[in-house]
């Protein structure tokens, strides 16, 4: 499950994606894999909203990825752009997810 701050390019989503794969332990990338690697990028509308999702995240232990921007291009360095919220249980995703929209 992956979020960004609106405005934020896709790369940045993969870059999430790929930093919190890294994290997790074999047994549960194997899952993800055998599951068909299943990645929703949902849209949220203030770092207070990302990271109280990551706050969620470390409470029950759910690998996440938080992305900070390299400050290469057009954002300052440092600035929070994305985050990635598992591969974990879908139904403890959804807990922290709850009803947040589907990036458009």
């Amino acid at each position: 499950m992956m979020f960004h701050l609106e405005g934020a390019a896709n790369f940045e989503d993969c870059h999430a994606s790929v930093s919190a794969v890294l994290c997790v332990d074999v047994d549960v990338l194997a899952r993800w894999e055998m599951d068909g690697q299943t990645k929703i990028a949902l849209a949220v509308h203030s770092l207070a909203e990302l990271e109280n999702m990551k706050r969620q995240c470390e409470a029950v232990g759910i690998v996440h990825a938080v992305i900070s921007d390299a400050g290469r291009t057009e954002l300052a360095a440092g600035t929070v752009t994305a985050l990635a919220i598992g591969p974990a249980e879908s139904k403890a995703v959804d807990r922290i997810t709850g009803s947040t929209p589907l990036l458009k």
